[in-house]
């Protein structure tokens, strides 16, 4: 059988064409000899490249860049665990180069590491811990540190709960159900997260720190030199000491680093922070979108983060004139202000009860006519600055015996402060007090955070009394020569000086027969913030002073329905006041002839050109000439309320000899009738034009557009009194800058005639 066996397969392997081969017993012993070396080098490579092998490993756990969503938080989780379970890593150690994160994955990884070195030696290597990144480092027994690592920031960032906006469609069934916090009580619930933090820090230093708890609270970076020296940081050294000092605390000789890695599909967010974008280039609106607000971060983010007014409000749109009772309040938002019926809700209801009138003003024109029936102008957060003669005209308001009511408020949501002027010291100074930079703090008594500090020093007034306590919510400090009202305590520090003192808050001046009030913060009148202390008792009091104003009104005569054309014979001579962008400057306006006007300013003189119906046809400025296919037409005199004309041209403008072709579209209308007081002192009686102006000039093949809004006041006495108007200029569609301007008669001298 067994032969019958050998033949069978000696011709099963003819067939195939193959010659079975024959080996010998010292072939056999060779080929034993080599399956024994080959299997001695597979086994020698699984125990180097595995860490089951029993050989003792150090591990390395990397934390970088920001921690934001779940997703990147897993992966930590699984290598702590894996650090946890496999016996062969003796000892860990934590590199942490983060920012921080959201507040309660941070809490989540710093509980897990607690949890870590309960069973094995935990060491960190800091190249940045920052907030959330130094609350996880905290968390080993030892922190070394590079000399210029970036250390500490203990601290809190949170987003405020959002105002419901109730609907009939959606219930809730309670009054947090949506928006899970108050507002009010928010910055106590920051203050607990704090707490945790700052208690951490405490356990995980113990004796080794030299800072005390309010110290801790500041948020301050340190280097990494400066972290050992107050005991945030143990020693200056590398991840090769770090790696020596925890396989010391394990008892461990022979051993060999080994980086944990992930074992489960990598994400962005640890790798490159969030998505593509690197954690210094993270945003408010970033986190928004990540975390919808209410949220709590522990997170450095770069400064100018938060001067991106990020999370505004979202206010309704103003309306030009809200009325609720009798009297005249008129609240300036012709200057960007960031101030709506939010702010005011409460002050204009308690100003209602009592017959009063606030309005909401968006044109600077509006304001100048209704001051003179006005008893009190609010001017609260503006963004643009006041020309001098908009403070002129304010200020002849307030020696009228009028009121001025100036309100400040440095919180990012409300003003971007210009970096080296405020807009709202245009107008302040020119009562002799300035609001100051940066905001007023207070780490030992506040309301909730440092930012919302108390005020208990009140001198003796009308608008102060029977106040005792009051709270301001990041609010700014007043400096003057005039009566400060309101003043913090000693140990209250300026954002700015950094030094502690006394800083007033509220400063009353008197000016005239008038009377200016500043506050350094706008939030305290708004609901909730006005029932803290005796915020509301304050703002009865203002109620009462803004009642107590006395104005007799003045009113143009019902009869008055037309401005009819001015007569304005040949050597008629006005001269004007002229602002551009704040800059003034004079201005020249000469009839020459009956169609020929000339108009000189300082750096230019320009010649108009007219035909006998008084249409422009060309003008003529230093090297420039403009002519207009069709002239553009004068005013549809006698003008008459709502009365609405248009106009167009193509124009051919000629440039030192080069020409360009444009063209003009404009529309104005007929607003209504206004006294207007030029700066010769004398009323005029005028028409309110409002216009708009579009033109686009072709120049080297781009689209050059110029849209000009405004308003001119023209009388048939002088003609025009007043003008203002804003272009914006753009370059095939860009925006490029807008320039302001404002024009204002000065006097008039009227010629003989041709």
């Amino acid at each position: 059988m067994k032969k019958v066996s050998t033949n069978n397969n000696q011709m099963i392997w003819r067939k195939v064409g193959v010659t079975r081969p024959r080996f010998s017993r010292k072939d056999l012993a060779l080929v034993c000899i080599v399956c024994i070396l080959f299997a001695s080098w597979l086994g020698y490579l699984y125990y180097v490249a595995t860490p089951k092998a029993t050989k003792d490993i150090v591990g390395v756990i990397r934390v970088e860049g920001p921690i934001l969503t779940s997703s990147s938080t897993d992966q930590y989780f699984d290598v702590i665990n894996q650090a946890m379970l496999n016996e062969s890593v003796k000892a860990v150690v934590l590199v942490v180069d983060s920012p921080g994160g959201y507040a309660d994955l941070i809490e989540q990884i710093y509980l897990d590491l607690l949890k870590l070195k309960e069973r094995k030696p935990l060491v960190a290597s800091v190249v940045m811990a920052l907030s959330g990144g130094y609350y996880i480092a905290v968390a080993a027994d030892y922190i070394y540190v590079h000399p210029s690592s970036f250390v500490g920031n203990i601290g809190v960032i949170g987003q405020g709960p959002p105002v419901l906006i109730p609907s009939e469609q959606v219930i809730e069934s309670g009054a947090y159900k949506v928006t899970g916090f108050s507002e009010i009580l928010f910055p106590y619930n920051l203050s607990h997260a704090l707490d945790n933090f700052v208690s951490a820090v405490e356990r995980g230093r113990e004796n080794r720190l030299n800072l005390s708890s309010t110290h801790l609270r500041k948020g301050l970076v340190y280097l990494g030199s400066e972290a050992v020296s107050v005991g945030l940081a143990d020693e200056m050294g590398s991840i090769q000491n770090a790696t020596e000092r925890a396989a010391g605390e394990a008892d461990v000789v022979e051993y060999e680093a080994v980086e944990l890695k992930y074992r489960g599909e990598p994400t962005l967010q640890v790798s490159s922070g969030y998505g593509s974008v690197e954690w210094q280039n993270l945003t408010i609106e970033a986190l928004e979108r990540l975390h919808p607000p209410p949220a709590v971060y522990y997170l450095y983010l770069p400064p100018r983060t938060f001067a991106q007014v990020s999370s505004s409000p979202e206010y309704p749109a103003v309306a030009s004139s809200i009325s609720v009772g009798r009297g005249p309040v008129l609240v300036d938002v012709s200057h960007g202000n960031r101030i709506s019926w939010w702010e005011l809700d409460i002050l204009i209801g308690e100003l209602a009860k009592r017959n009063m009138t606030a309005s909401f003003v968006s044109r600077w024109g509006d304001i100048d006519s209704g001051l003179d029936n006005a008893s009190c102008l609010i001017v609260a957060a503006p963004t643009e600055a006041y020309s001098a003669e908009e403070g002129n005209r304010i200020e002849a308001f307030v020696k009228k015996g009028r009121l001025l009511l100036l309100f400040f408020d440095p919180a990012a949501e409300y003003v971007a402060i210009p970096e080296l002027f405020a807009p709202i010291n245009s107008l302040s100074t020119k009562f002799g007090f300035s609001f100051a930079k940066g905001y007023l703090y207070n780490e030992v008594e506040n309301f909730g955070m440092y930012r919302n500090i108390y005020v208990r020093n009140f001198a003796s007034d009308p608008l102060t009394q029977n106040l005792r306590s009051l709270v301001l919510f990041t609010a700014d400090h007043i400096n003057s020569m005039g009566k400060a009202l309101a003043s913090t305590s000693n140990d209250t520090y300026s954002s700015v000086s950094e030094k502690a003192g006394s800083y007033a808050t509220i400063v009353l001046v008197e000016r005239g027969n008038g009377t200016i009030v500043a506050f350094g913060d706008l939030t305290f009148l708004r609901e909730p913030y006005c029932y803290v202390e005796d915020n509301y008792k304050l703002m009865m009091n203002l109620v009462s002073l803004v009642t107590s104003v006395q104005v007799p009104v003045e009113e143009v005569e019902e009869g008055v329905k037309e401005v009819a054309k001015p007569d304005l014979p040949v050597g008629t001579e006005k001269n004007f006041t002229e602002w551009v962008n704040g800059a003034e400057s004079p201005l020249r306006w000469l009839r020459v002839n009956k169609t020929e006007v000339k108009v000189e300013r300082p750096n230019r003189t320009t010649y108009y050109y007219f035909t006998e119906n008084d249409a422009l046809m060309r003008w003529v400025s230093d090297g420039m000439e403009c002519i207009y296919e069709y002239p553009l037409p004068e005013a549809p005199y006698p003008l008459t309320k709502g009365e609405r004309w248009k106009y167009e041209s193509n124009y051919t403008l000629t440039v030192e000899g080069e020409e360009y072709n444009g063209n003009i579209v404009g529309e104005e209308e007929v607003e209504g009738f206004e006294e207007v007081l030029a700066e010769d002192n004398k009323k005029y009686f005028c028409a309110r034009v409002e216009y708009t102006e579009v033109e686009q000039l072709i120049i080297d093949g781009r689209n050059m557009t110029m849209v000009t809004k405004g308003c001119y006041w023209e009388s048939s006495e002088a003609g025009t009194v007043k003008q203002e108007a804003t272009t914006r200029y753009y370059v095939d569609g860009a925006f490029t800058g807008e320039e302001k301007r404002t024009l204002l008669l000065k006097s008039i001298r009227k010629g003989q005639g041709a």
